[in-house]
């Protein structure tokens, strides 16, 4: 194999992790999400664990409690959840899109 080849072949594993750690990422998002939308108990502990996660993974610019956009009102935590961890996990897949596309060898 050549070294051109090799690295082509480099470039795109590393392309290709990147979109599924992403895509891992924001399936968190949505996962928690999700949670917080049918109420489940926050004390279970894989409910904790993804919302743990969930929380890693906002940077602190999606939080539910600090966001984008807060709710007020009945239903808050859910709709603050819903749009600022949903906003998240599109800006994730976006941007790891964008990503893996400069990553990745080009078609020639």
């Amino acid at each position: 194999m050549s070294r051109v080849a090799r690295i082509a072949r480099g470039r795109a594993l590393l392309a290709q992790l990147v979109w599924t750690a992403v895509v891992v990422v924001a399936a968190v998002l949505a996962l928690g999400a999700l949670l917080v939308a049918i109420g489940a108990n926050p004390d279970n502990t894989l409910v904790r664990l993804v919302l743990d996660l969930a929380n890693a993974a906002d940077l602190g610019v999606f939080s539910r409690t600090n966001g984008i956009r807060q709710f007020g009102g009945e239903n808050a935590d859910v709709k603050n959840a819903l749009f600022n961890w949903g906003l998240g996990a599109i800006a994730y897949l976006v941007v790891g899109r964008v990503l893996a596309r400069l990553i990745s060898p080009g078609k020639s």
